[in-house]
């Protein structure tokens, strides 16, 4: 981490319930929640965004997960695609097949609609300003409501600004998201490296 923070030990108030809460569930407190203390009044604010975005994200987690995968990619964040990666494992059912979408989701087996999620997602990720109403009648037309397209230009903008964050303060993945297989380790490192 670049930047002092709000270490455990320090931690008051709200920042002390968000980090026992993260203490108690995973064991520790990540650099990714931790990097918010240089201003301690907006881990909190942070915190409340994140979880109502996720809370009525109209696609599920699965679509979250990928979504977020693939936008990670084109930022391009470390941290965010390790820790994807753990868990999108567990969701494929395999470290090969979050390979093949790391290699080219396109290939990947993946549905149509999927695919063009994730299509329009790395594009929110890598350049917006590009989005044109005919990718917006393309996700239609393969049957997404306009809140699920929403949902979609979100969760996408949503990991571009936070993992840019992340890397920005010097925040880096916990050792526990780093998987024992050089092979995917070395994958999964798109931008820093580790």
């Amino acid at each position: 981490m670049f930047l002092k923070t709000v270490t455990p030990e320090e931690a008051t108030g709200e920042v002390a319930r968000i980090y026992q809460h993260e203490q108690t569930s995973m064991g520790f407190v990540m650099e990714a929640t931790r990097c918010w203390t240089a201003r301690p009044e907006v881990l909190p604010l942070y915190e409340r965004f994140s979880e109502g975005i996720k809370a009525n994200f109209s696609l599920g987690m699965r679509a979250w997960r990928l979504i977020t995968f693939i936008a990670a990619k084109q930022v391009p964040s470390t941290y965010c695609t390790h820790v994807y990666a753990r868990s999108l494992t567990k969701e494929l059912g395999s470290k090969d097949m979050v390979l093949a979408l790391q290699r080219d989701y396109r290939s990947a087996g993946l549905s149509e609609k999927e695919v063009a999620m994730l299509a329009y997602a790395e594009q929110v990720a890598r350049d917006a300003s590009r989005i044109t109403k005919a990718d917006i009648n393309a996700l239609r037309a393969v049957g997404f409501t306009d809140v699920e397209i929403s949902d979609i230009a979100l969760c996408a903008s949503f990991r571009a600004f936070i993992s840019r964050f992340f890397d920005a303060t010097g925040a880096t993945p916990e050792p526990v998201f780093f998987d024992a297989d050089p092979v995917f380790r070395d994958a999964m490192t798109v931008g820093k490296p580790i």
